[in-house]
């Protein structure tokens, strides 16, 4: 008798676990050549554009950093305000807690 009719539990589960694996290494590789192709296809496009544009690009990005800075700034005066004894709701107010 060959070992398949002596541990067909066995056997399901290796199968299973190998199909798993081929099946998440496939989507993980893909998704690596997708996130390539289009970090290739915005690099040409960028080479592609005009000063106009790209100026335009890089004022939008400024934006969007600038967005950040703000509300990341923001945060940190609060745990500042938190830090000095105030509560969460009072720091986003501005005024001090009473004792």
């Amino acid at each position: 008798m060959s070992a398949g009719f002596h541990y067909p539990k066995a056997r399901r589960v290796i199968l299973t676990a190998s199909v798993a694996a081929i099946t998440a290494t496939g989507a993980w590789y893909g998704a690596g050549l997708k996130a390539h192709q289009e970090r290739k296809q915005e690099v040409v496009a960028v080479r592609e554009s005009t000063p106009a544009e790209r100026i335009a690009m890089l004022e939008s990005t400024r934006g969007q950093l600038i967005a950040k800075k703000i509300g990341l700034e923001r945060k940190i005066q609060e745990l500042e305000k938190r830090r000095s004894g105030m509560s969460r709701e009072e720091a986003g107010r501005g005024s001090e807690r009473r004792r």
